[in-house]
């Protein structure tokens, strides 16, 4: 019970933290998905039978706030935790430059991926902008090893409560 209580105050948090950044940097244009970086760093911290679903529901989350093709982002961001799965075993995630890379090319791929997704379901094209794109990949970079610590640090705690 502790554990599931933990784990939606992340999602909690990272819903928070994603609407304040979002609406922070809309005024430079950027587009910043801080749910994207948390469900990355949820993967890279988390075995696949969490990570997948979180990278799922924070996908959904933002499907529902959204005016977009419904399921868009869910299926965006579980391809983007097959590929953080995939790459778990390749790279160091307890580093910032990894983490910075992985989250700044994913993110840009997601963008791209929803933006083929919406021509090819809907006829109709909704591009950001390439800007607006790969600057808020960029912000999302920065921030991701904040975000990574603190995932591991509640999940890294979390599975010391499993022992007990």
């Amino acid at each position: 019970m502790w554990k599931m209580c933990k784990l939606a105050g992340l999602f909690v948090a990272a819903c928070v933290c994603h609407w304040g950044f979002a609406t922070l940097f809309l005024y430079c244009g950027l587009n910043v998905n801080f749910m994207l970086v948390f469900a990355i760093a949820f993967c890279a911290v988390a075995q696949l039978e969490i990570g997948y679903p979180m990278a799922f529901l924070c996908g959904l989350f933002l499907d529902f706030f959204g005016a977009k093709l419904f399921g868009n982002n869910a299926f965006s961001f579980t391809v983007a935790a097959c590929v953080v799965y995939a790459l778990r075993e390749r790279f160091d995630f307890n580093s910032f430059l990894p983490q910075m890379v992985t989250v700044f090319v994913l993110t840009c791929a997601v963008g791209v991926l929803n933006s083929v997704l919406l021509m090819q379901f809907t006829n109709s094209s909704l591009w950001p902008g390439t800007g607006s794109l790969v600057g808020g990949a960029f912000v999302g970079a920065v921030l991701s090893p904040f975000v990574f610590a603190v995932v591991r640090f509640v999940w890294i705690d979390l599975a010391a409560d499993e022992r007990l």
